[in-house]
């Protein structure tokens, strides 16, 4: 069976997408699960959050300017899961005038033909809505859309959601979707009224366990862990087991 091929998009920083890649694919890993993520953001956090991983080695960079082969370029991080870096020269696409659609069917090529054995791929997004992200939406078959519970997150879904119907028009396809609320907090009577509009607007599209707002989720990155590895009964780590479970089964609010 092909891999599910999963871009974790939003084009508003601060929403939580590199804290769901991390964490999501290393509970999915932990239920035997074969995992790949893959850091199509310059910044290069995966590779922080991951620990021990040389953000400087050839990553994603290599295969998208210089055709190399994806399968060299794989980092072992946990049992199961396997990271391709996004490289030094990631940021150099963005600044490129041509060859756009070719990188993305480049880069689709490359996750469908030369990734074996992988049952979830996921791309990890920059929040922009550039080049990378048209790559991203090129070779991914389905969107995850982390979302925080805020107004602005709010209006920035709406965007999002713009962008998406535009890539389903121009490439003929329609991509299975589903939105996470991240950093949820449940006391806050703003995240309540966010996740009720986000309800009312796209049903059946919000997986059931929200991530709640912890600063155990802030800190993990610093010492190179997922919140799986830093601490494995908190509450967070409780949630992100649960939203692994949802995400395989399709469970939704």
């Amino acid at each position: 069976m092909a891999a599910r091929v999963v871009a974790i998009i939003n084009q508003k920083g601060g929403v939580g997408k590199t804290t769901t890649s991390t964490n999501l694919a290393h509970a999915l890993a932990n239920s035997h699960k074969k995992v790949t993520v893959i850091d199509l953001d310059p910044q290069g956090h995966l590779a922080v959050s991951f620990g021990t991983v040389n953000p400087n080695i050839p990553g994603i960079d290599d295969v998208m300017l210089d055709k190399k082969d994806i399968a060299k370029n794989l980092v072992q991080v946990r049992k199961n899961l396997q990271l391709i870096v996004a490289g030094t020269r990631l940021k150099e696409i963005e600044q490129l005038s041509e060859g756009g659609a070719d990188r993305g069917r480049l880069l689709r090529k490359a996750l469908h033909e030369n990734l074996k054995g992988q049952d979830l791929i996921f791309i990890d997004c920059p929040p922009s809505s550039g080049l990378l992200v048209a790559n991203a939406l090129f070779a991914a078959d389905e969107v995850l859309i982390p979302m925080a519970g805020d107004f602005l997150a709010l209006q920035g879904l709406s965007h999002m959601m713009g962008t998406i119907k535009r890539f389903e028009n121009v490439l003929k396809k329609k991509y299975k979707l589903f939105i996470v609320m991240s950093r949820y907090a449940s006391t806050r009577k703003m995240s309540k009224n966010v996740l009720n509009k986000v309800l009312q607007y796209f049903p059946n599209q919000v997986l059931s366990t929200a991530i709640r707002e912890s600063a155990l989720l802030a800190e993990c990155p610093s010492y190179g862990q997922t919140i799986l590895d830093y601490r494995p009964g908190s509450r967070p780590a409780r949630d992100f087991r649960s939203l692994s479970v949802d995400f395989l089964e399709g469970r939704v609010m």
